[in-house]
């Protein structure tokens, strides 16, 4: 099931990150600055329908999802069956550039059971009208964002300065955080009984919850996060 196109990033209009600029002059090593510096390069990255590497992991994406079955053209009615809003994935990559997709074919390629369980929508009881899987990750990256800061200098939340810690241990720190926050999200639903309409909702709890897992002490890394078990579930 497919929504209007205004359903990505619907929520962050509306929802402000809590910033504090004590956190500005946060004492960085120089690795952790390097990491940063890295990802927020990846989320200036826009998705390029016309480059063949781009091209290449939209292909590789829809086999890690549909390994048998054949996709036509990158322009193709299968893709609402990923959960794109339409014909052309690149129109709703343009709410959140390149990275979206990197997530998304991370998420596969690293934790292919947890993709296929999310994307097929399979254990608990779900809605008749279901969160579309592809644009939901979209929105997922698009939470992590604003959530950590990231497009600041450097954060200015707790959160944002705990993750950083967290990518000068793991320089997949982000993609790893982007698996679970899906996880997090599909477990909010269930347990919220949610529906289409209440998506938006759910994504918000789901951030709450994240953001208390990123201000607990005793997580120094990624794996560290009690969320993370949801992987492996």
């Amino acid at each position: 099931m497919v929504g209007p196109r205004s359903w990505i990033g619907g929520l962050f209009n509306r929802s402000a990150n809590r910033r504090n600029d004590k956190y500005v002059d946060y004492p960085y090593n120089p690795l952790q600055v390097q990491r940063l510096q890295r990802l927020q390069e990846r989320l200036q990255v826009p998705f390029d329908e016309t480059r063949p590497d781009h091209q290449e992991s939209l292909r590789s994406l829809w086999y890690s999802a549909f390994p048998n079955v054949v996709l036509t053209a990158l322009i193709s009615e299968q893709w609402k069956d990923m959960g794109w809003q339409g014909h052309n994935p690149s129109t709703d990559f343009r709410g959140c550039g390149y990275v979206s997709l990197e997530n998304l074919l991370f998420f596969a390629r690293t934790y292919p059971k947890s993709f296929h369980r999310l994307l097929f929508k399979e254990g608990g009881k779900r809605a008749t009208w279901e969160y579309p899987f592809a644009v939901a990750g979209i929105n997922v990256t698009f939470m992590l964002i604003q959530m950590l800061d990231l497009y600041s200098v450097k954060p200015r939340c707790l959160p944002g300065v705990n993750f950083v810690k967290l990518l000068g241990e793991d320089e997949e720190a982000f993609d790893v955080l982007y698996c679970i926050a899906f996880e997090m999200m599909d477990a909010q639903w269930l347990a919220m009984h949610a529906s289409y309409m209440e998506f938006n909702e759910v994504l918000r709890v789901t951030r709450t919850q994240l953001e208390r897992e990123l201000s607990l002490e005793d997580v120094h890394r990624i794996r560290d996060l009690p969320a993370y078990n949801l992987l492996y579930q």
